[in-house]
Formats: structure tokens, sequence, C-alpha cells
């Protein structure tokens, strides 16, 4: 009984367990279909498309309200002046190539009809009114020459204060060239330099607000902010007043202090984002102050208005720039990064024109240009791209009047001087008269 019970169950066993495709171990091996598979964003990132605006609205300026700003050094709204220039003819002061030109925002220092600029090897020129060059000076040892130093001034009275991207920092006399002193920070150098009184600003690579003396180069005080593992590839910006220094660092923050002690007042944090790539791409105009308030954009299309006291918001506008822009009377003044040229009211944020300056530039295919600067007079904008043109725009009504090729590649943003235009690339000093 035993034994036919065994052979019943075997019989179960492989009639249930067969070596074909319907009840078998193993089916004929083929190619495993992959399933497409399909996310959908929770979160999609907003596209910011610039229009025209308003566009045959006719704007006017009033000459009483271009005055001669004293306190441009200071405050940053130095993007205008009163100035008639033919632009019929150019001069150019030539030198060899500077490395890595892309990654400053050159400025001129003009000391009575004299004009300071550097060259590739960090040699420090200083040039008068007929271009002769009155004295040179270099501060760096063959090493140093090898890194292509770069260099930002600033001036106080008879002192040229120089830092750089190596961490070098000093101060020379401005009449004769003679070095003062020379120091060494912990960090290269990443924003504007601004002198007051006795005391010397800027903000290093760590976002450390450093304070030096004057006079002698030493440490006065420093105030750190929160450090960013990207440093800025754009300056920083700083401006003081009223006992006020308000500074940007490379992850957006606006922090004000006590000029005096380094003493935190108020602090704000632009960039809402934690993304890697929002962080490495920011690019934060300079901060400019007028009225008590305090502008500046960014490349994020936002531009924004502070109380200069309290850091409270004014108004918030969506303009995508990161170039300084220019308060006049009751009027803001921007260009944006597609070429878009913004007239708005200060007070309010509200926009009375856009016009597109770009639309008659005859570019290549996929030539991605942009604004590098701008400034104006009663009745014209100038506006200089990357692409080494200078466009002459009409601010009555927005039309180009003109449009200069200066050279081929990227020119700094213009200058002007004792009626002279003056632009920066990367080996040579263009002057326009």
């Amino acid at each position: 009984m035993t034994n036919i019970l065994s052979l019943i169950l075997i019989v179960l066993i492989f009639s249930s367990c067969s070596f074909n495709d319907v009840g078998g171990f193993w089916t004929k091996e083929k190619e495993l279909k992959k399933e497409e598979l399909q996310f959908k964003k929770l979160f999609e990132e907003e596209k910011f498309v610039t229009r025209e605006f308003n566009k045959d609205f006719k704007f006017f300026l009033e000459k009483s309200s271009l005055t001669l700003n004293r306190n441009s050094k200071i405050d940053n709204n130095d993007g205008f002046g009163i100035f008639n220039i033919s632009l019929s003819k150019i001069q150019k002061y030539n030198f060899s190539k500077i490395k890595d030109f892309y990654k400053i925002e050159p400025n001129l220092i003009f000391y009575n009809n004299n004009l300071i600029f550097f060259d590739n090897k960090g040699s420090i020129l200083n040039f008068n009114k007929d271009t002769k060059l009155i004295w040179k000076i270099n501060n760096y040892t063959k090493a140093e020459i090898k890194t292509g130093p770069l260099l930002s001034f600033a001036k106080l009275k008879d002192k040229l204060v120089v830092a750089d991207n190596i961490s070098k920092i000093y101060a020379i006399d401005i009449n004769n060239g003679k070095i003062l002193w020379t120091i060494k920070n912990n960090s290269p150098s990443n924003s504007q330099i601004k002198v007051l009184d006795d005391k010397v600003f800027l903000v290093d690579e760590n976002n450390t607000l450093n304070c030096y003396s004057i006079n002698d180069g030493k440490l006065i005080w420093k105030h750190n902010t929160e450090k960013s593992f990207i440093n800025s590839s754009k300056k920083l910006s700083i401006l003081i007043k009223n006992e006020l220094l308000i500074f940007s660092n490379s992850l957006g923050d606006i922090t004000a202090v006590d000029v005096n002690n380094g003493k935190l007042i108020w602090q704000r944090y632009t960039l809402q984002s934690k993304i890697y790539e929002d962080i490495m791409t920011l690019k934060t105009s300079d901060l400019v102050e007028n009225d008590n308030s305090i502008y500046f954009s960014n490349n994020k299309n936002e531009f924004y208005s502070y109380d200069f006291n309290t850091g409270t918001t004014n108004w918030i506008q969506k303009i995508n720039s990161n170039l300084k822009p220019t308060i006049i009377g009751n009027f803001l003044f921007t260009v944006s990064l597609d070429g878009y040229f913004y007239i708005l009211e200060k007070n309010t944020g509200n926009i009375l024109r856009i016009t597109n300056i770009f639309k008659q530039l005859r570019l290549k295919k996929n030539e991605n240009i942009y604004p590098t600067g701008f400034i104006l007079n009663l009745k014209e904008i100038f506006i200089s791209t990357s692409n080494g043109k200078l466009i002459i725009a009409d601010i009555k009504s927005g039309n180009i009047k003109d449009i200069l090729k200066i050279d081929n590649e990227l020119i700094s943003r213009p200058f002007v001087h004792n009626k002279n235009m003056y632009l920066i690339k990367d080996d040579s000093i263009i002057k326009l008269n």
C-alpha cells in the first residue's frame, strides 16, 4: 500500500513540474523589455520672457534732475554724467593681453587729468591727459607676475589703494608711484574697494568684510558672513552712508554693519534656492544707494529695493540683470541681460517703459551677446556689449541712434572724464572723443 501511495505522489509531482513553457522551471531566455519611466516635475521651473512695454511712451529727463553726484564713489550711483561727446575719433593704448580679463570688472582711476590702470604683468600705469606715461610701478615677484595679477583700485586724496586676486593689498603715493605699505590677506579680495576717512574696506573670497588702516594696512576689524564653497564670478559690492556700511556676498546675502566697528545692524537673504547650480551661477549687481533706499538686481530675474536703515523691502520687480542700475531724480534705469532698456519709478518700482535695444544688432548664428555696462547723459544711453559694440540709444524714445564697432570681443562699461569716453578690453585702453 505504501509503495502505491509513493508512486502516485511521484506522478503528481512530475505532472505539475514538466519542462515545457507552461509549467517548466525556466522559459527560453529572451530580452527583458524596459518600460520608459514617465516622471512629472512637482515644481516646474518658471520661464521668464522679456517683452517690450509701453514702447511708444516718450520719456523726458529734466536738466535740473541731472546734477553731478559728489558721493558716487561711496553710494555707487555713478552711471550718469553731464557730457556731450561726438565719438568721432578713437585712440588706443595697447599692452599684452590680460589673462582672465572676463573675470574682472575693471575700474579706471582719474586723478586730476591723469588716468591710472594696470597691464598684464600687474604693473600700474599713470598717464597724463596727453597719454604720456608719468610713472610705472610693479609690486610683484617674478613668480607672482606669472599668475597674472588682476587689480582693483580706490583713491583717497594722494593715496591709491590696490587689491588683487592673489591676496596682496598695498598703498601707493599717487604722485610718484612710491609703494607706502604692503600686506597679505588670508584670502584674495573679491569685491570693490571702498575708502573712507582713514579706513579701507574689502570683502574677501571667504565672504569676510575686512577693515584696514589706510596709513599702514593693519587690520582694524572684520565681520564674517556665511562662507560659500563657491567664489562669486562677479565682484561683490560695498556702499557707505551715515556710519552704515552695506555689502553683498557670494550667497546673495545683503549685510549692514556699523562702519566704525563692524557690528551687525541687519541682514537679508535674497537667494532662496539652495540648489548648487543656482548658487554657482548667481551674479548680483552693484548696490546703489539713493534717498535712503538700496537698489540692486541679479541674474535670477529679481530686482530689489530695500530700506537703507532697516533692510525692509520697498518693492521687488522681475528684471534679469546684474548690471549696476542708475538713479536720476525720481527714476531708475537699467538694462537686462537680454538687451532690454528699462525705465522705472524708483519709489514704487512701477515700470514706465521697456525697449528692446538689441533688436537692430546683426548677430551671428548662436551668438550669445550681453550688455557689459552703460552710462547716461541727459539725452542718450551708451551701452557696451560683450562683442565689442557701443550702442547709443535715445532716452526719450528708446530708439537706437547709432551702433559703433569698437572691437570684436568683450569691452568694459563706459567711463567718461573730461569730455572723453574710455572703454577697456583685455589688451588695451580705448579713448573716444
